[in-house]
């Protein structure tokens, strides 16, 4: 009897302390479910729920409407992060709301949802699990961070044009069983296989058009290629010299490889471990281990795509330039080389953050003297 008096009545003070929180310091909880012409708001406080509605998608109609119905509140506020960007989330920081933009795959949802789901459930849910205390929200970049991971995104695009384009020009010319002489016949297109191109004939003019048509959208795509790698160069020297020169320092980073971690990943002092790093991009492995069987599931496909092929591909670069890179590749020898290949490129991507965090470029050793393998004859 006296443990249930104890437990009611500690049970009974914490209510009290709650409602008495609530009048002194009351909060609400928006969940936000977001489109192009529309937004599906769930409102409800810290003692009641208030309702759920449907408005246009503007961010002053609902400034409005809080402020008006819930005057001297303190407002959170969440949605998914999606095609709408961080635009909104940056309006509602200003105003002093408690902003999170959540990853869509990071809102708990049960088996009913499969079979019921609407736009009023989903922001139900975000506001039921934002009042909660259970949603981890991901970085909100600035809007002058944002645009300029648009431009790298932008280059990404017009690399798979320019990519494309080539292919045209070939698939063309072997439909048409014209053979491409055997020096300018690869991956690498000079100036003088341009030439060559440019001086091609066909036996009829539509040939000749077609052929000079693609010719010029490939002039055009590389110019555009080469002029925003340049630009984005250009945008890290003047806002971002110091850590730019940073990331130039290690061996297999140039560049525009250096923008390109910088547009995708903005202020790296934000990562407070190399594991948290190493995971925004997209360099540890998925695992899956229940009772006594554990199993890898490759890596995980939770990554920052682009950046994390960049740093495969530097990682080649580095073998050849860092005696110990090289060492640490080699000690792997026998393994899969693709499995080999990710942890040189997950131990860059520490090197990255080392370099960044400590403010010390990255000294080669030249102590370190390359393993040479014997192989008998």
């Amino acid at each position: 009897k006296h443990l249930c008096k104890s437990i009611t009545l500690s049970s009974l003070k914490t209510t009290i302390m709650q409602l008495q929180d609530a009048l002194t310091n009351p909060k609400i909880f928006i969940g936000l479910d977001i489109h192009k012409k529309s937004w599906t708001v769930s409102i409800q406080t810290d003692l009641f729920f208030h309702k759920t509605y449907c408005m246009p998608s503007q961010s002053e109609d609902l400034y409005q409407y809080v402020e008006k119905t819930f005057p001297a509140h303190e407002v959170h506020l969440v949605y998914e992060a999606g095609c709408c960007g961080f635009s909104v989330a940056r309006y509602f920081l200003n105003l002093g709301w408690n902003v999170l933009v959540v990853n869509p795959a990071d809102v708990k949802t049960g088996d009913k949802e499969r079979y019921q789901k609407t736009d009023a459930l989903d922001s139900k849910n975000l506001s039921n699990q934002l009042k909660a205390g259970v949603l981890k929200g991901i970085y909100i970049p600035t809007e002058q961070h944002e645009q300029f991971t648009t431009l790298a995104r932008h280059r990404t695009q017009v690399t798979r044009k320019l990519r494309q384009t080539k292919s045209h020009i070939k698939s063309m010319l072997l439909f048409h069983g014209i053979k491409i002489p055997d020096q300018f016949d690869n991956a690498n297109w000079s100036v003088d296989f341009v030439t060559w191109l440019e001086q091609l004939k066909f036996s009829t003019s539509c040939g000749d058009l077609a052929l000079q048509g693609k010719i010029r959208m490939y002039k055009f795509i590389k110019s555009e290629y080469l002029q925003i790698a340049n630009e984005m160069r250009a945008h890290c020297r003047k806002y971002n010299k110091k850590d730019y020169n940073l990331l130039r320092s290690i061996p297999g980073i140039g560049g525009y490889l250096a923008s390109v971690v910088l547009a995708e990943c903005g202020d790296l002092r934000r990562f407070n471990t190399e594991g948290q790093f190493s995971s925004y991009i997209g360099l540890v492995p998925g695992i899956y281990n229940s009772g006594d069987s554990e199993k890898c599931l490759g890596i995980t496909p939770r990554s920052r795509n682009q950046l994390r092929s960049y740093l495969v591909e530097a990682a080649w670069v580095a073998i050849r330039k860092d005696a110990e890179m090289q060492n640490y590749y080699r000690k792997h020898q026998g393994k899969n080389v693709k499995s080999v290949i990710i942890k040189v490129a997950h131990k860059m991507a520490r090197r990255i953050l080392s370099v960044i965090k400590t403010e010390t470029p990255y000294q080669i050793n030249r102590n370190v003297v390359p393993i040479i393998i014997e192989i008998e004859k």
